[in-house]
């Protein structure tokens, strides 16, 4: 039976994505800071593993990791676990701003180190990373986070060449606004929200989660007709071209 272990399980893309690999079969770990809500999905799933963490502590990243491997290893790790917070760039405050960077990147980065040995014994690792179509170029009103899913994009990019020479397949998805909770319960709704639309569902990145788990994928994976067209624009025009677009869906 193959394993993915999984980070903000608990809501939105993590919660589908656990709901999704369940039903095909797989071994799911589930991880969330929101312990309540964890406890009631592993229920739901069998008593699916379940551990609540703070993916900012890297020690306790490290003994999540052991203890779920304990009994049959990591076959993929999904770095699901994220915030998001929208609004002018000086009414957030430093602190905030300091929570994106830490649970985004380093986050991310303690879980990534602490699966390692785990996944060098798996025939068929890979670490997903959950990036954002704001990757493509930095989104106003939402800089921090935009600044964390560019991080997420250089990460991934440096170990699928670095891990995959010891066979570990490193990916990311790229999705642009999901229908989640994070999106749809912001105190704040950034303009560039409502000119894109918030057309995918947590489904639609479940199942490009589950295609990049089982297949050999591109290392960016974006998800939806719009962001794909936009992806595509971007490589045709100069990057001045892709400024101005955004400057256009993000006025005020």
């Amino acid at each position: 039976m193959k394993r993915i272990l999984i980070t903000g399980a608990a809501s939105g893309i993590g919660l589908t994505t656990a709901k999704h690999f369940h039903e095909k079969g797989w071994r799911v770990g589930l991880t969330d800071v929101n312990d309540t809500a964890l406890v009631r999905l592993a229920k739901e799933l069998d008593n699916s593993w379940y551990r609540p963490l703070d993916v900012t502590d890297s020690i306790a990243c490290q003994h999540a990791c052991r203890d779920f491997a304990e009994d049959g290893g990591i076959d993929v790790l999904f770095n699901c676990a994220g915030i998001l917070r929208m609004g002018p760039f000086e009414s957030i405050s430093a602190e905030q701003h300091k929570q994106i960077i830490d649970i985004n990147v380093t986050g991310l980065i303690n879980m990534s180190l602490a699966a390692h040995p785990f996944l060098q014994d798996s025939k068929a690792a890979a670490v997903i990373n959950m990036s954002s179509a704001s990757a493509l170029y930095g989104v106003p009103h939402l800089a921090s986070y935009s600044a964390s899913k560019f991080a997420v994009r250089s990460l991934t990019e440096s170990l699928n060449i670095e891990w995959g020479r010891q066979g570990i397949r490193v990916v990311d998805i790229m999705p642009p606004f999901v229908k989640t909770p994070m999106v749809e319960k912001a105190s704040f709704r950034a303009p560039v929200v409502d000119r894109m639309g918030v057309n995918l569902s947590a489904d639609d990145v479940a199942k490009k989660v589950w295609q990049a788990a089982n297949e050999k994928v591109p290392v960016h994976n974006p998800v939806g007709l719009t962001f794909k067209l936009i992806k595509l624009l971007d490589k045709a025009l100069p990057s001045a071209s892709t400024r101005l677009f955004m400057s256009f869906l993000s006025r005020d």
